[in-house]
């Protein structure tokens, strides 16, 4: 295959060329394909996908009888650690900088700058089992750090060795620091820091321990079946370890249903179910005539679409014919954004400022500060703690512009119109959404009679009758709350804000708010008249 084939290829796999000399080659993969961030990785991606390797590899773990105990102590901290032995990996100057190449991009990528995942790579000749993996006093141990000649206690570390003070974050809140410690009481690895100069990997290395500590258990059993077959790649021979009494790495090969149709559906397509066992191949996943098969490495599959768009990069998205569409149509603004911008108009012209907060939010805010609990949908991989969940309520949202403006000059009228989150079962993603109006009036003269005329005007501009009834409701002061009722249904609720929410928000003024549910306040509109 020459050069200039070859790197057409690879842009069709989906990876992009960054630079190209005589020597080398610049490819930038993307966080969704971790498996190819090795050159070993890569290099069996592309093998299948051009055709070079015409079978899957399969690997798989021999016992090793090693063990790996964990205290109770760890949970609170980084609860998960799995490990594997690798035997017989050749190693030289290439190989270990690939090796630490990859353990860093997954740090980076996969492992969310190791918060999520850490990974420590040992020399296993200098490791004496069981292992035990505990949480201590920060200046109650002491080991020589990788790269340091002298002892240094964990949180001398993270004050003066370089990566503690890039990862001290990550353990900023605890009382008490991860160790991976060996039956001698010697130090392999405080993680997610550093492991220690003992167990140092190099060219005389031939054995590899490795460990996986985080706090996502799902990714640390992933990064570990990455990590391990990488090293199989090597010319490594996989052995499994037993770490808080389970057996890793998990080598067996994932389960997908594929409907023919729905490819098809999707990509203008008139594929056989015999055309799939080939495409798939090309990307590295087998086929039963039923059900994908998805190999441990391949963490990106997560749903049939998936599987879809590894069809369309194997079919090759140059032997796409372009069509021309048998329905022609013209664009036009939905029904939905046309309401929300009436209701937007109407409330300015109220003297209300219309107001975009995320959709992302914390359980603190949502829950503590309003002092209500509402059911929730978590980010699995959130970043930041200040954004872990998506909004089930507008309130809060308004709550927190309020309590970042409160030096500002009187009245605050503010308003949104947004989406909520929900769980839902009865959804295919398992999360329903509803968009929602929400308002409030921050002033020392705030109060039910003040919102409650807002409500009012607004009700009689959208031609609709309401009553309130009353309700009990945490957020609010109770006898000033009530629930929000036109034509048997109910939108939402009103009230004052009680003083111990405007505590939570450090606010000193009185607050007076409501929320509706937009999208059935439309469907009440359309039932009288049309906007």
């Amino acid at each position: 295959m020459s050069e200039e084939v070859l790197l057409n290829r690879i842009s069709m796999m989906g990876t992009a060329i960054e630079g190209s000399t005589k020597d080398e080659l610049v490819i930038e993969i993307f966080p969704n394909r971790p498996d190819m961030l090795s050159v070993e990785g890569f290099a069996r991606a592309l093998s299948l996908f051009i055709g070079a390797r015409k079978s899957l590899p399969k690997y798989s773990a021999r016992k090793s009888g090693l063990r790996v105990n964990v205290e109770p102590s760890v949970r609170k901290v980084r609860p998960f650690i799995r490990c594997a032995l690798v035997r017989n990996v050749r190693l030289d100057d290439d190989t270990i900088r690939s090796i630490m190449q990859v353990q860093e991009k997954l740090h980076q990528t996969h492992g969310r700058k190791r918060r999520r995942v850490a990974i420590g790579i040992h020399d296993f000749s200098r490791m004496k089992f069981p292992l035990t993996y505990k949480a201590v006093e920060p200046e109650s141990i002491s080991f020589v750090p990788l790269g340091e000649s002298r002892p240094m206690n964990l949180a001398q570390i993270l004050k003066r060795h370089p990566k503690g003070q890039q990862y001290a974050f990550i353990l900023e809140n605890e009382s008490k620091y991860p160790i991976l410690i060996d039956s001698s009481n010697n130090v392999m690895s405080f993680p997610p820091i550093i492991n220690g100069e003992l167990t140092a990997v190099t060219q005389k290395t031939k054995d590899i321990f490795i460990d996986i500590t985080g706090t996502d258990e799902l990714a640390v059993e992933q990064t570990l079946a990455i990590m391990v077959t990488t090293l199989a790649d090597m010319g490594g021979i996989i052995y499994s370890v037993k770490s808080d009494n389970k057996m890793t790495p998990d080598l067996k090969w994932n389960r997908m249903p594929i409907n023919v149709e729905y490819v098809n559906k999707l990509l203008g397509l008139s594929l056989k179910k015999s055309d799939l066992n080939g495409l798939l191949l090309k990307m590295g996943l087998g086929f039963d005539g039923r059900n994908v098969l998805i190999p441990p490495y391949r963490v990106d599959i997560l749903h049939q679409f998936d599987l879809v768009e590894d069809i369309a990069i194997a079919y090759g998205y140059e032997n796409f014919e372009p069509q021309i569409p048998s329905t022609s149509t013209i664009g036009a603004e939905s029904q939905s954004e046309i309401f929300s911008r009436h209701i937007s108009e109407i409330m300015v012209g109220f003297g209300f400022i219309e107001v975009s907060t995320y959709h992302l939010s914390n359980y603190t805010d949502i829950k503590t500060r309003m002092n209500y609990a509402l059911p929730y949908v978590e980010l699995a991989n959130s970043v930041s703690s200040e954004y872990n969940i998506l909004r089930p309520w507008m309130l809060p949202m308004l709550m927190k512009v309020l309590s970042e403006n409160k030096t500002q000059a009187f009245p605050h009228r503010i308003f949104e119109i947004g989406t909520v989150f929900s769980p839902d079962s009865r959804e295919e993603t398992k999360v329903s959404e509803r968009k929602m109006l929400a308002a409030a009036i921050s002033d020392k003269n705030a109060d039910f009679t003040k919102i409650r005329q807002v409500l009012d005007a607004l009700m009689l501009a959208l031609g609709l009758k309401f009553e309130l009834e009353p309700c009990e409701h945490q957020t609010f002061i109770a006898g000033r709350v009530a629930s929000i009722v036109a034509y048997g249904e109910t939108l939402g609720f009103i009230g004052e804000i009680s003083p111990q929410v405007l505590t939570a928000w450090q606010l000193e003024t009185p607050v007076a708010a409501f929320e509706i549910d937009a999208g059935m306040l439309k469907k009440l509109v359309e039932k009288n008249h049309k906007i």
